[in-house]
């Protein structure tokens, strides 16, 4: 019953798909496109490998098959492929799209002979081999287009490309006969196409397909094939996008005089696309075949381009170029719909906790690429990298954006902020999806909201970090720090400070003008909590006025643990000894799904927003953080920042919030190939200024990490919602222990530069944002 309830409702889709007048059917389109997720449009950069051109099929369309008398050989050698792949590298790509023609073996045999000498049977055996070289030479992610394919050829290219593609063309049989396009073509039998796609989903092979408009199928025969792959995708969810391609006819071949498909109703047919595939599938139409009607492609539904080369043409329309990127970007902005890079593989495929959808072997490179959302990332850089400009600067944190409407959705968020309500996790995450224009949007409000609740100074404090200990019982897969097992990084030696060296560095601080000495450690396993509190005593014995600022959560949960005393009542007893606020670190992400793969046995997310709360309680004010950019996805970010802003309202012992970004490079999860590079550049900037909204009326300070953003990216943070430079620091380690390489201090001259570079005014504050004695300053 269920099955013909489904067949009729398709029937009276397509019935009204045929019937209604296109304005109606484009307009449903594009309303279901934009209730979808957020808005934007992508492509992805790519670069064409064009295999081999010949094809055991003879479509009756096609120039990019031959025959071996056209060619010099029969395929590109290796060093050919990986020459064209490394230019494509270097010119930005993320994709090597292999193309080629369906197993050419079978029709000739310079193709079965070339093969043979080289040590491979069929041609897929020999794209596997130059895809994995690709991977390994380039980083770049594979996709294969190597026609009908079974499922154990599927399986066999898993580990080495990130997803396939197989145009179903049309479902239309009539095609095979005498005179019509596909007679003589046996790879182009539906059934066959349809098997090979239904392979590739048992398979678990994130896929491209689509349908080929304008070749002698009928309006019916076009949206039976939309149907059809949408019943595919139904069973297997393994399509990734739906092409919608015009027919474009090429002279030389058979179908040079064909006509092709009008405009309307080309685009009746993208339209219909969005409509009958569910709404993960994108809908994606070629923009070097339609360069006089990309603005009616996107008014018609799709959300995509595919892939674009900005080093080789279009090998199967080399009469068609690419548009220019950035015309292309200024025609998506104008619609409201930034344009953004994506992977070749969805980004679905990668942010899922269904891991069966990236092969182990290919998942590092893809992570590389891959942003917070599944995306591309924005750019080169990473937090804490040698010899890199932050992206972004104090005109412009996010860098040139192209003007466009923004949805008015996105400004009743921006309101609610504005007046201090509590925003939910929905609107949080929309935020942080935000490109383009809207993004703009978010950081001027961030920058307006900052000037409203901290006004035009800068704040920073003199300090110095004394990192004990780096001997730890824990495995944090994040941590380069401690030295407990080889799984850590290599810059340093294991130590354990005694405390009369403490006592020693806290007085030299004090001689180099410091207000405050910051004091955490690994969690050595003969630490108690007398020693925290020895460690109290010792530096305000020899330093009575110096503020101590000391003990993550964790080490507060330790001690009070080996004492055999409730949290509470052991933070009495080290406020007593001297013990002045405590950093809010090792919070990571208060998602105990993360925590549990990044730092398990830690602190759950309650035990920490326990502990600090009790802090708050005892009269013990306390940092927060958020170190991102690893497993995490902008949903944890919206739970993290509403987990703390919910503690705040109930205790307001918060201070500040400091967005820590991962420092990626010594990371041993990031060595081991298990999570990104740290947060991309956009990501960065996001993370501060939504935490200006997202906190307002709760956290009315945000401070940026000059170690893990550069000072210049510090300074570009000042201009989307920060107002704190954090402190001086002296021997940092931590950040130094990752790979980070902007330095273990900072003057207060170049603090002032990046206050005074986005026109305000620095000052010196205490850890609880006191003013400092004239003298001190």
């Amino acid at each position: 019953m269920q099955d013909e309830t489904a067949q009729s409702s398709a029937d009276e889709l397509k019935a009204w798909l045929l019937a209604a007048p296109l304005e109606e059917v484009t307009a449903r389109a594009r309303a279901r496109r934009d209730a979808r997720g957020p808005a934007r449009m992508t492509y992805s950069p790519k670069v064409f490998i064009p295999l081999t051109r010949l094809c055991a099929d003879v479509c009756h369309y096609c120039t990019f098959a031959t025959t071996p008398s056209r060619l010099e050989a029969p395929y590109l050698t290796p060093d050919e492929v990986l020459a064209i792949a490394r230019a494509g590298a270097a010119s930005g790509c993320r994709e090597a799209l292999f193309t080629l023609g369906d197993a050419p073996e079978r029709r000739y045999a310079a193709a079965r002979e070339w093969l043979a000498e080289r040590g491979f049977a069929r041609t897929v055996d020999y794209v596997r081999h130059c895809a994995e070289l690709v991977l390994g030479e380039t980083g770049l992610l594979p996709h294969v287009n190597a026609g009908v394919l079974e499922q154990q050829d599927y399986a066999m290219l898993r580990p080495v490309a990130a997803s396939a593609g197989l145009m179903l063309e049309s479902i239309s049989e009539r095609l095979l006969e005498k005179g019509m396009c596909h007679h003589g073509s046996p790879d182009k039998v539906p059934a066959l196409r349809l098997a090979s796609l239904t392979a590739a989903g048992e398979a678990r092979v994130p896929m491209t397909s689509g349908v080929l408009i304008g070749i002698g199928e009928t309006a019916e025969e076009r949206l039976d094939s939309l149907f059809a792959l949408r019943d595919l995708h139904c069973e297997h969810g393994h399509l990734q996008e739906v092409i919608v391609q015009n027919f474009c006819p090429k002279p030389g071949t058979k179908m040079a005089e064909a006509p092709e498909a009008t405009e309307n109703d080309f685009l009746r047919v993208v339209a219909a696309a969005r409509l009958i595939l569910p709404d993960e599938v994108s809908v994606q139409a070629p923009p070097n075949l339609n360069d006089e009607r990309l603005v009616e492609l996107i008014d018609a539904g799709i959300d995509d381009w595919g892939g674009i080369s900005p080093v080789t043409l279009d090998h199967v329309n080399p009469e068609a170029p690419w548009p220019e990127v950035e015309r292309l970007r200024a025609i998506c902005a104008g619609k409201g719909l930034p344009l953004v890079e994506r992977l070749t593989i969805y980004p679905r495929y990668i942010t899922t906790e269904d891991r069966s959808w990236i092969d182990p072997a290919i998942r590092p490179a893809v992570l590389r690429h891959a942003d917070a959302e599944g995306l591309a990332r924005d750019s080169a850089w990473s937090p804490g990298l040698a010899g890199q400009h932050a992206p972004g600067n104090v005109h412009a944190p996010l860098g040139r954006q192209h003007e466009g409407p923004v949805a008015a959705s996105l400004h009743r968020i921006l309101e609610r902020a504005a007046s201090g309500a509590t925003l939910g996790e929905d609107d949080i995450v929309a935020l942080f999806a935000t490109r383009g224009a809207a993004a703009q949007a978010v950081v001027d409000a961030a920058d307006a909201m900052r000037a409203e609740v901290s006004g035009e100074t800068v704040t920073y404090v003199v300090n110095r970090n004394i990192n004990y200990t780096n001997i730890c019982t824990h495995t944090c897969s994040f941590c380069a720090f401690s030295k407990t097992s080889s799984k850590a990084g290599f810059r340093d030696k294991p130590y354990n400070l005694d405390l009369g060296e403490i006592a020693g560095r806290a007085r030299e601080a004090v001689a180099r003008g410091a207000t405050e000495v910051c004091l955490q450690g690994g969690i050595h396993p003969s630490y108690t909590g007398d020693t925290y509190l020895s460690i109290v005593r010792a530096v305000k014995e020899a330093c009575p006025d110096l503020h101590v600022h000391a003990f993550s959560p964790l080490e507060v949960s330790q001690g009070a643990r080996t004492l055999g005393m409730p949290v509470g009542d052991y933070l009495a007893m080290l406020k007593d000894a001297g013990l002045g606020s405590l950093p809010g670190t090792a919070a990571e992400i208060l998602c105990d799904d993360i925590r549990e793969q990044i730092c398990p046995g830690k602190l759950t997310t309650q035990e920490w927003l326990d502990v600090v709360g009790s802090a708050h309680r005892v009269g013990l004010p306390t940092t927060s953080t958020v170190m991102f950019g690893h497993l995490e996805g902008t949903g944890h970010w919206a739970r993290h920042l509403l987990a703390l802003r919910n503690l705040q309202l109930d205790t307001g012992g918060i201070t500040e919030f400091v967005p820590l970004p991962l420092v990626h490079m010594e990371a041993p999860f990031y060595r081991r190939g298990q999570c990104r590079k740290g947060p991309t550049w956009r990501e960065a900037v996001m993370m501060h200024a939504v935490a200006r909204l997202a906190l307002n009326g709760a956290i009315n300070s945000i401070q940026c990490s000059w170690v893990k953003l550069g000072m210049d990216g510090a300074a570009a943070v000042l201009a989307a919602g920060a107002n704190d430079l954090g402190g001086v620091l002296m021997d940092e380690s931590i950040s130094r222990a990752a790979g980070a390489a902007h330095g273990q201090g900072v003057t207060i001259e170049e603090l002032r530069q990046a206050a005074e570079s986005v026109g305000r005014r620095l000052r010196q504050r205490t850890t609880l944002y006191g003013e400092v004695p004239l003298e001190l300053a």
